[in-house]
């Protein structure tokens, strides 16, 4: 199949705001199965952040009728490539203007490589500020099996597309961490076991 073509034509994922209020920004990030977004879950329930998943909205908007993205979206979810970065900052940005006092946002799994970083700061640098990333780190076999046995349905929870997700985070999700982790700002927690909420508490106080 030959690889779609985009045009840079924000006008329906485009909202009106006159937000100019600077959004508290937590990177989580971590390798597929990792329990990410169960993590996101217990941090938004007991310490009042929203959980954003760049994931979510991405198939949130690949399944609304009449986008015109909603192809190019699916066709990088089978493979296991990255979204174009503009896309995907233009749906947080939307979701965080969308909840103007929210005490902060926990963006989950993204930014997922250089590409994905340069468009955050280019598209969000002077809208969101990010405190640290918390990286949830998990042994390749620990994240495949979760991955394969969890039976949520997704499209992409196959052997062929989870090989190529993996694959694609240790060559550009990982660099990423490295980078915030040689600013400091990078608060690790293993994730081999369902971690305690405790742990991840102590990096918001």
């Amino acid at each position: 199949m030959p690889a779609l073509r985009w045009q840079l034509n924000f006008i329906d994922l485009r909202m009106t705001s006159s937000v100019t209020k600077v959004h508290n920004v937590v990177f989580v990030l971590g390798p597929p199965g990792c329990g990410k977004g169960t993590q996101c879950a217990r941090i938004q329930k007991d310490l009042g952040f929203i959980h954003l998943s760049a994931g979510d909205l991405l198939r949130a908007e690949r399944q609304r009728e009449g986008s015109q993205y909603g192809a190019l979206i699916e066709e990088h979810i089978k493979n296991g490539t990255i979204v174009p970065v503009e896309i995907t900052c233009k749906l947080l940005e939307n979701a965080m203007n969308a909840s103007p006092s929210a005490k902060g946002f926990l963006i989950d799994g993204f930014p997922r490589n250089q590409d994905n970083l340069d468009g955050w700061v280019r598209e969000m640098g002077t809208k969101a500020k990010v405190h640290f990333v918390l990286y949830l780190s998990c042994p390749e076999d620990v994240s495949t099996s979760r991955c394969l046995h969890r039976g949520q349905g997704r499209t992409d929870d196959n052997e062929e597309s989870l090989r190529k997700r993996i694959q694609t985070y240790h060559n550009q999700t990982l660099p990423i961490i490295q980078h915030y982790e040689a600013l400091n700002l990078v608060r690790e927690v293993p994730s081999i076991e369902t971690p305690d909420k405790a742990s991840c508490r102590s990096f918001f106080s």
